[in-house]
């Protein structure tokens, strides 16, 4: 039976029944530099707070689950990321057994979310399926598959093959619903051509939907695709995204490093606008997260 330590905020949390929004490491860890990546980490944080709920980092430290992390750890985190391993949902066996320690991804974090009863998890985008090599697909869909929660991000990222992402979401039988648009999000972009089959315009009727899907139905993973702001969209990162993965192919870069390193890329490229783009879908889907979070716990 795993072990979940849960900080001081989240316990008080679940004992007087106050919603809670699980939050990734990885982004902390590995997704943004330093000190970025502690300045967006307790915005994030502070953005779920605002919205009425309790946010909760999830990470593996020295082998214990941690649900919400107390300051220092989410500091050392930030500034230690290199010594956090990055972990999927079939690594955490490997450091639970081992006690090392592990900033979690899309598919980690929702596993260990669902243990801890937290239905809401907010991140900047998913993984999915990579361009040029079909066959490489992030574990977040089958986990997200599997897992009773609702995920909500600006879809996955702008770097995947966006088409045959939703193509693997849909075979998978994965929920997918547009928070006020018809349109599967890219990421830096509110629109990618891509019509999705539901939405919900209201958080009313978001969360409708899930109490059936996991109340009535038993149904696993809802992702909630919530655009990025309109006055923080990025355009014209189609060469720039191209270039970066000919560069990944060039150097071998492969598997659990190649999307920070394309990340890396675009940042360079951009001269930062994609970390500030990054930066504000992730504040506003840990704003929606929490709304839906305090709409389910009515």
């Amino acid at each position: 039976m795993i072990e979940l330590v849960f900080a001081p905020e989240v316990a008080d949390a679940r004992d007087r029944g106050v919603p809670v929004v699980a939050l990734e490491s990885t982004l902390v860890a590995h997704g943004l530099p330093w000190p970025q990546n502690l300045e967006v980490a307790r915005e994030l944080e502070g953005a779920v707070r605002a919205g009425g709920a309790v946010p909760a980092t999830i990470a593996v430290v020295e082998g214990a689950v941690r649900i919400g992390l107390p300051a220092e750890t989410l500091e050392a985190l930030a500034r230690e990321g290199a010594r956090f391993a990055k972990a999927g949902a079939t690594d955490l066996a490997v450091h639970l057994a081992r006690k090392t320690s592990a900033a979690t991804t899309v598919s980690a974090t929702s596993v260990l979310a669902a243990r801890a009863g937290i239905r809401v998890f907010a991140t900047g985008g998913i993984g999915g399926v990579h361009r040029g090599d079909a066959a490489d697909v992030s574990h977040d869909l089958v986990a997200l598959a599997r897992t009773p929660i609702c995920v909500v991000s600006a879809g996955a990222k702008a770097i995947l093959d966006l088409p045959r992402t939703l193509e693997a979401l849909e075979t998978l039988g994965v929920l997918v619903v547009g928070v006020g648009t018809s349109e599967l999000p890219a990421f830096y972009t509110r629109t990618s051509g891509l019509r999705l089959e539901h939405r919900a315009d209201t958080i009313a009727d978001l969360a409708a939907i899930a109490r059936h899907h996991w109340d009535d139905l038993g149904g696993g993973g809802i992702l909630a695709c919530n655009p990025i702001p309109a006055a923080s969209e990025l355009t014209g990162l189609d060469a720039a995204i191209e270039q970066a993965l000919a560069d990944a192919a060039t150097a071998g870069i492969t598997g659990k490093r190649l999307t920070p390193y394309l990340l890396a890329r675009l940042a360079e490229v951009t001269a930062g606008a994609s970390i500030r783009a990054n930066r504000a879908l992730a504040l506003h889907d840990a704003a929606v997260a929490a709304q839906l979070a305090v709409a389910l716990a009515r």
